[in-house]
């Protein structure tokens, strides 16, 4: 059963309409109903594609975070082979929001990092719904010493709110985790990889999305914060998400424009949600080719250009 958003309710009711008239058609074998149905099928596609020809930035960030959108676990089963995974952060615990490990891409062997926020209540418990505390991002941080020592490339699968903001996690460092994090992202002498499949929220994404090449797929969000905690903080209403959504240029289209990201990865008509398979295909393909160009490379000169990536970028932001 479709999981229909806000913004779909005609769709949906067009889409109703057409199932309905199948169901009956199967409880009685003497009605002919596909002539309507299809027309119905017809419609309905063209109303999809409509919905998604110029989505605005708050249903891009619904869209982002649909419940059956594909999650780092899908991606990793679907895209590589023999992953091995890896635990914990050898200090505190094993963090379920993110996941690791070794493995194969296409035969290129690489650490896989991504946050996982489960899909179902409850494995969206178990995982935090993708908010890491700190050894999360400490355990990060091993597995990519473990692919620098190695030579591994390395491959990050964002999609968080943020890093969880909670009183255990603020006491063992939450912030200086990100930190380290992040800095590893710029020390490691192997090629680094970042796709945004959903929602970039944060230091919480910046942690892991400081990566030589940063793509999105075409309906996740990346941000400083969220639209609901931006409309708290400056107007103290978190109704105004939609005018803060507007305001954050939190698209993959402001973002690339922007020069904050690479690549924009096109998902299917109607959101990665309605066509999974071919989704995850297509980020797949575009990680290959990423993957292909960056081998290229030297580890200095992958070191030294993803440093002055971000160097650049702030300057130019000072600058405008």
């Amino acid at each position: 059963m479709t999981n229909y958003l806000e913004f779909e309710k005609s769709l949906a009711e067009i889409e109703g309409k057409a199932e309905e008239l199948r169901a009956l058609a199967r409880s009685n074998k003497d009605m002919d109903v596909e002539k309507e149905a299809s027309a119905l099928d017809k419609k309905a596609e063209a109303m999809l594609r409509d919905l998604y020809k110029s989505l605005d930035p708050w249903r891009k960030c619904q869209v982002a975070r649909h419940p059956e959108r594909p999650h780092c676990k899908d991606y990793i089963e679907a895209l590589f082979t023999e992953y091995t995974p890896l635990a914990g952060d050898r200090n505190f615990a094993d963090d379920h929001a993110v996941m690791g490990g070794l493995a194969r891409l296409g035969g290129t062997p690489v650490m896989v990092i991504g946050h996982e926020k489960g899909n179902d209540t409850k494995t969206r418990i178990e995982r935090n719904f993708g908010m890491a505390r700190p050894e999360g991002y400490r355990k990060a941080i091993r597995l990519m010493d473990i692919a620098d020592r190695f030579g591994l490339p390395i491959i990050a699968l964002v999609d968080t709110p943020g890093a969880y903001p909670g009183k255990g996690a603020e006491e063992r460092g939450q912030s200086e985790a990100i930190a380290r994090s992040t800095q590893k992202c710029l020390q490691v002498k192997v090629p680094m990889i970042s796709v945004i499949i959903g929602e970039g929220g944060s230091g919480g994404a910046v942690a892991f999305a400081t990566g030589n090449t940063v793509a999105m797929l075409e309906h996740s969000i990346y941000s400083v914060i969220s639209p609901e905690g931006c409309a708290s903080i400056l107007w103290k209403d978190a109704d105004k998400m939609r005018e803060a959504a507007e305001a954050l240029r939190l698209t993959a289209q402001d973002l690339l424009r922007l020069g904050v990201i690479d690549q924009i990865i096109p998902e299917p008509v109607g959101g990665a949600q309605r066509n999974r398979k071919v989704a995850m295909a297509d980020v797949g393909k575009a990680l290959e080719a990423m993957l292909k160009d960056l081998s290229k490379k030297k580890p200095d000169a992958l070191v030294k250009e993803r440093r002055q990536k971000y160097l650049d970028m702030g300057s130019k932001g000072l600058a405008a």
